[in-house]
């Protein structure tokens, strides 16, 4: 993937996460990364970060990790540090199904957000 190609991932992905009430965004060990109220992580971005895919990593229902990885491999992954707390990898590089991201995306921040944003989302 070209720089310039990656550069458009992160702009779509910034779109849907900027898009959600209270989400703001700051370098979080070198990345672009996604905050509820400026506090709780919700997605961090991964360009070929300790490995070589374009993804990014986000908070994930429980069990949603384990199924989202054995049904597709290719797609999905867990991160390295954050892995073991369930979060998940996905990848954007290859065929992205900016859909699929933005659900995957609103579930990240449904698990981190406190019930008085929650409100403010559109029904699911």
């Amino acid at each position: 993937m070209t720089r310039a190609a990656a550069k458009q991932q992160l702009a779509k992905l910034r779109r849907l996460c900027l898009a959600l009430p209270s989400a703001s965004e700051r370098l979080s060990h070198g990345e672009p990364t996604w905050f509820v109220e400026e506090k709780k992580v919700f997605v961090m971005f991964a360009d070929h970060h300790h490995d070589d895919r374009l993804a990014f990593w986000c908070a994930a229902p429980a069990g949603e990790q384990e199924l989202r990885v054995r049904t597709d491999p290719d797609r999905f992954f867990v991160p390295p540090y954050v892995g073991v707390r369930g979060w998940l990898g996905v990848r954007l590089d290859g065929e992205t199904d900016w859909e699929q991201i933005r659900e995957i995306v609103l579930e990240s921040y449904r698990c981190v957000a406190p019930r008085r944003l929650l409100a403010e989302l559109v029904p699911k």
